[in-house]
C-alpha cells in the first residue's frame, strides 16, 4: 500500500487514515486494522474508529504494522475459508452430505470464534476442555499438529505480510 508518508507528501495537512478492512465487514463482522496519520485529531481518530467499528471490529496499530495485520485479518478469512471448506470436505469423505457438512463446519468455526471472543479466554485453554484424555478431540488435535496445521497457518500470515511489504 502506499505509505501516509506518500500521502501526507502529496496531501500536506491533510488528515490521513490508512486501513485494511476485510471481506467478513460485508456482513458486520469485519476486522479492521487502522493506521493514525500525524494530522488526525482525536476526533477524527474517533470518527474513523467509529466508521469500522459499524461493520465489526475496528482496532488502532501504528503503520509499521498494517503490513501484518494485512497479513492476519485482511488476508485471514480466505484462511478459514479453507478450513472450513476442508472441514466439510471431510466430513463428506466421513458420510455426511455436503451441505450438512458444510453447514457443521461453518457453525462450528462461527461458534469456536465466537467463544474465544466472548469468554476472554485464550484459545489454548478452551481448546483443551474440549479434549479429554484418550478421546476424539486429543485424536483429532494430535493429527493436525502431526501434519503441520500450526506451521502452516504461521506460514500463511508470514508470506501474506511479506507480499503486502512488496506491494
Amino acid at each position: 500500500g502506499v505509505s501516509l508518508a506518500t500521502l501526507a507528501a502529496a496531501a500536506p495537512g491533510c488528515p490521513l487514515v490508512r486501513v485494511m478492512p476485510n471481506t467478513p465487514a460485508l456482513v458486520g463482522a469485519g476486522a479492521s486494522a487502522l493506521a493514525l496519520g500525524d494530522d488526525v485529531s482525536d476526533e477524527q481518530a474517533a470518527a474513523a474508529t467509529a466508521l469500522f467499528e459499524a461493520v465489526g471490529l475496528a482496532v488502532r496499530v501504528p503503520e509499521t504494522l498494517l503490513d501484518a495485520a494485512t497479513g492476519l485479518s485482511g488476508s485471514g478469512p480466505a484462511y478459514i475459508f479453507v478450513l472450513i471448506e476442508a472441514l466439510a470436505d471431510a466430513g463428506v469423505r466421513e458420510g455426511l452430505p455436503r451441505d450438512t457438512a458444510l453447514r457443521l463446519a461453518a457453525q462450528t468455526t462461527l461458534g469456536a470464534a465466537k467463544l474465544v471472543l466472548e469468554s476472554g479466554e485464550h484459545p489454548g485453554l478452551l481448546k483443551d476442555r474440549v479434549c479429554s484424555p484418550g478421546g476424539t478431540t486429543i485424536a483429532g488435535v494430535a493429527a493436525l499438529e502431526t501434519q503441520g496445521f500450526r506451521a502452516a497457518a504461521q506460514a500463511a500470515v508470514a508470506a501474506a505480510t511479506q507480499r503486502a511489504r512488496e506491494l
